[in-house]
């Protein structure tokens, strides 16, 4: 099948969206982002690609903390609207109930079914965004969404975003485990 050329973008795959949490004299801040991803296997350590110009980015470069919640899509209503509306002029605080790990004081958003405690590792000032490492202190999952206590993706549901016409997505159907399935492989 012919390739056509495209103009590159931040579309080549789906992104999982999360909520970036922070908090700073007490008070919780939230922010969805979908330019997220593990980096780091031990420790494992996660990136997020954030304008620096946004108050949880801002919170984050003060405190060196914040967390990572995945909403469901039950969720996407109030997680779109953290986008909409600025740290800055809308007290985001009251839109989930929140708590606290053993780690960090960044909130966490109790209703996500898994969320993480992460510590600012570094922070690499991009042309638009600024990608922050933190590495993953403390994971928190919802008992239901364990299988064997590991993560079940279909029961987590997590919201999916895509571009290039803005999109919120969920996972698909399960394929084949990995690190397995091609050791069937035969060559052609």
């Amino acid at each position: 099948m012919a390739k056509k050329l495209i103009e590159p973008g931040p579309f080549i795959v789906p992104m999982p969206l999360v909520l970036v949490g922070a908090a700073i004299e007490g008070k919780a801040n939230f922010m969805p982002a979908a330019f997220v991803g593990i980096v780091n296997f031990k420790p494992a350590t996660i990136v997020c690609g954030l304008n620096p110009e946004h108050r949880t980015s801002q919170i984050i470069e003060q405190t060196g903390e914040f967390s990572i919640n995945l909403p469901t899509p039950s969720m996407v209503e109030a997680a779109d609207h953290c986008g909409l509306v600025s740290g800055t002029k809308v007290d985001k605080s009251k839109v989930f109930p929140t708590f606290t790990g053993r780690e960090t004081a960044a909130p966490m958003i109790r209703d996500c079914p898994l969320t993480a405690e992460c510590k600012l590792i570094n922070n690499v000032p991009l042309a638009g965004d600024t990608v922050y490492f933190g590495e993953i202190v403390a994971v928190y999952a919802e008992e239901d969404v364990l299988a064997d206590d590991k993560v079940d993706w279909l029961r987590i549901n997590p919201l999916l975003f895509t571009f290039p016409k803005p999109s919120y997505w969920r996972l698909g159907e399960y394929i084949a485990p990995a690190w397995q399935v091609g050791k069937k492989y035969k060559g052609e």
